[in-house]
């Protein structure tokens, strides 16, 4: 699937259930955009209601840390007016974990994913809660010392 695509029909969201069922159907959390295998995290707004990604009950961007500066981010859109967000796509290459748990969460609602050697599959809230606290350190390659030291004057 390309980007694009999966841009695109974002945009038909009326609801931030409907986002979500998309990026499901779309075969979200993880996923083959152009050839390459994906973790996709969304963060954004719907109408005023923050939605975000949590993995292992962390929110992303806290699990992924400076793994963030490695991703792929692609704003977007909704039908109604002051709704989107981003998708961040990381490299599901760089992800050290081997099993992990992943939610896209909003206000009173959310769905709930484990991972487990890069296969994605749904489970309950109940079991998100209950395997959240079980599930080994989420860890993805970031930058090394030297990478960082030698950014330090692009980022001061």
């Amino acid at each position: 699937m390309k980007v694009e695509g999966l841009v695109s029909s974002l945009r038909n969201a009326e609801t931030v259930e409907e986002l979500f069922s998309i990026l499901k159907k779309k075969g979200a959390p993880v996923m083959d955009l152009e050839g390459m295998k994906k973790l996709v995290i969304i963060e954004g707004d719907f109408e005023g209601k923050q939605f975000y990604t949590e993995i292992n009950g962390l929110k992303a961007n806290m699990a992924l840390g400076d793994a963030m500066l490695n991703a792929s981010s692609v704003p977007f859109k909704c039908k109604k007016p002051f709704t989107g967000g981003n998708l961040i796509f990381v490299d599901y290459d760089n992800i050290e974990a081997e099993e992990f748990v992943l939610a896209y969460k909003a206000e009173n609602t959310g769905v709930y994913f484990h991972v487990k050697g890069g296969e994605a599959r749904e489970i309950s809230k109940e079991e998100y809660e209950e395997l959240k606290d079980k599930m080994p350190e989420f860890k993805v390659k970031g930058y090394s010392e030297e990478e960082m030291e030698g950014m330090g004057a692009f980022f001061g």
